[in-house]
């Protein structure tokens, strides 16, 4: 295979290398040599010789989207597609399974009917591209519902289901008829989670009669619990060997309650779900019309994914899996943060510090098809997804997909902003970050904070340097994301932040967002076996290296 060298002719390309010329190419203004002491200069270095083992994956287990319903449209497929390929994303988690816009539940004067088209529509998509379904049960179909309490603009009903028995029976039945469709194999490597935030009364039961929290809540619960449990029979009633968990709340609650539960009423429980967001208060934003506050924690999400590992590490569920089915800087679908490129540098940090402690972080979501409070009618409105309506990648999306393309063997690198990797064919890996928290506080929302420009400040060089590389020629490539940088948000703003693009608009906001390399070189490692490289980062700048040798055929 002949490998395009752009910038430069092929041929001048290998001479070059060859020959040890390659270090005099013209540099990209993003990076220079090491060429003296500089002042706070920040050293990542690795040495291929030593690993500390297999690059953890748990980033890419799931992906959130908002309803089910959704999944069956073209657009929210061509993004999931992209998304899988580039990202790696295994399962995929979404609201509103059992909605009535799904058509699964009815009855025929009190006897239950049931329908799986669309459900199958869905799952066969699922199953063609790759990916797994994170079944979230729920919510309740309108049919066998014992109230007429929703959420949302496509009406969740939320509330108990009217009879638990007919319940347990339409669980089973569901269960029992993706273990036929795509065979009991398949099915146990799947999750069945029990509902959606629990313990916010917009989910659950609502709150008609407007209890404080403290009144409402441990009735709630114990009513969430029986739910719990009723579910739980009735996906191990079809195979002992599939796995459920729960109890899926916002802002880590109920973990210990759900635990202790359990194992005294000897109830199933495989994995404990719980979300978690980056800002100072709340949980649920419907109608996205909150002022929301980015914390000023660096230990923001960390912090609790440890915490919750230890209650479950204390629990007589030690060996229970822990997912974070939701989380993200801000819990709103309209807050600017999730557009901006400060999102990057954020999901890597988190990514980097939580490591082991849970067992998946399934950010939320891929796409800004999301529709809680109905159709958006801004391109960028501060919707959760890695996508814009129109397919525009955000710098969030480079996070996950500098992530996945990491080699599979982590090497021993103390920087904490940073990972180093070695891939198949002696090929290796830096990715690296500033992660500033710029947000001035309390007294600015991020609805105002993250919808103005915010340059990016200078921060000390980075110094890149590896060791153990074998000698020879090697195409190096980098990728930055940061401000003016792969930032299609700063992109729609120079154009005076339309509330609808044209056609010429998008494809200039592609061009903004295209992930194209600004160095893409020939190098050549001498005997030495050494690398070293230095790059100018300012805040919450992103990049990525590759080093790849040099192969002609």
């Amino acid at each position: 295979m002949t490998m395009h060298l752009p910038h430069l002719p092929l041929l001048t390309c290998l001479l070059a290398a060859s020959i040890g010329l390659a270090s005099a190419a013209a540099e990209a203004p993003s990076a220079a040599h090491a060429d003296g002491p500089v002042a706070g200069l920040r050293t990542i270095s690795a040495d291929l010789r030593t690993a500390t083992g297999p690059m953890n994956r748990m980033h890419e287990f799931c992906i959130g989207a908002g309803r089910a319903n959704e999944g069956l449209r073209a657009d929210w497929q061509r993004q999931l597609v992209r998304a899988h390929d580039e990202c790696g994303f295994r399962y995929i988690r979404f609201h509103g399974l059992f909605c009535d816009d799904m058509g699964v539940y009815f009855e025929d004067k009190g006897s239950p009917v049931y329908n799986w088209q669309y459900i199958d529509e869905l799952f066969d998509f699922l199953q063609r591209i790759g990916m797994k379904p994170f079944v979230e049960i729920g919510f309740m179909p309108s049919a066998l519902a014992s109230g007429s309490q929703t959420i949302f603009w496509w009406r969740g009903n939320v509330t108990p289901p009217k009879d638990y028995e007919k319940w347990e029976a339409f669980v089973a039945a569901f269960v029992r008829h993706c273990t036929e469709r795509y065979g009991a194999d398949e099915v146990r490597t799947w999750y069945f989670e029990v509902w959606n935030e629990p313990n916010l009364d917009g989910f659950w039961m609502g709150n008609p009669e407007k209890k404080s929290y403290e009144e409402w809540a441990p009735g709630a619960r114990a009513e969430y619990l029986k739910l719990y449990a009723s579910t739980a029979r009735a996906v191990k009633s079809v195979d002992q060997k599939l796995r459920v968990g729960g109890p899926a709340t916002a802002g880590e609650g109920w973990i210990d309650e759900t635990l202790a539960y359990c194992a005294d009423q000897k109830v199933p429980l495989d994995f404990v779900s719980t979300h978690s967001y980056a800002t100072m208060s709340g949980y649920l934003d419907e109608h996205g019309n909150a002022g929301t506050v980015f914390s000023p924690d660096r230990n923001a999400i960390t912090a609790g994914v440890q915490r919750v590992r230890g209650q479950i590490d204390r629990s007589p569920f030690p060996k229970a899996e822990l997912h974070y089915t939701e989380w993200s800087a801000s819990y709103t679908p309209s807050d600017p943060i999730h557009d901006s490129c400060h999102s990057a540098s954020f999901i890597l940090d988190k990514m980097r510090k939580i490591a082991a402690a849970s067992e998946s972080m399934s950010y939320w979501t891929f796409t800004d098809i999301f529709e809680e409070a109905g159709p958006r009618n801004t391109p960028f409105h501060g919707g959760f997804g890695l996508f814009n309506y129109q397919d525009l990648p955000k710098p969030s999306f480079f996070a996950y997909k500098f992530l996945h393309r990491l080699g599979a063997t982590q090497l021993t690198c103390s920087d904490p902003a940073a990972f180093v990797c070695k891939g198949r064919a002696d090929t290796v890996q830096a990715l690296f970050w500033d992660f500033t928290i710029t947000h001035p506080g309390p007294s600015v929302i991020n609805q105002e904070f993250y919808r103005k420009d915010q340059p990016a400040k200078s921060k000390p060089p980075v110094e890149l340097t590896l060791a153990g590389l074998n000698s020879g020629s090697y195409r190096l490539v980098v990728t930055k994301v940061g401000y003016r940088s792969n930032d299609v948000q700063t992109a729609w703003r120079d154009l005076g932040s339309p509330s609808q693009l044209a056609a010429y608009q998008v494809e200039g906001l592609r061009k903004a967002s295209s992930g194209a390399a600004c160095i893409d070189e020939p190098v050549r490692i001498g005997a030495d076996g050494r690398f070293s490289r230095r790059f100018e980062i300012r805040e919450n700048d992103v990049y990525m290296v590759e080093l790849s040798p040099l192969r002609i055929e």
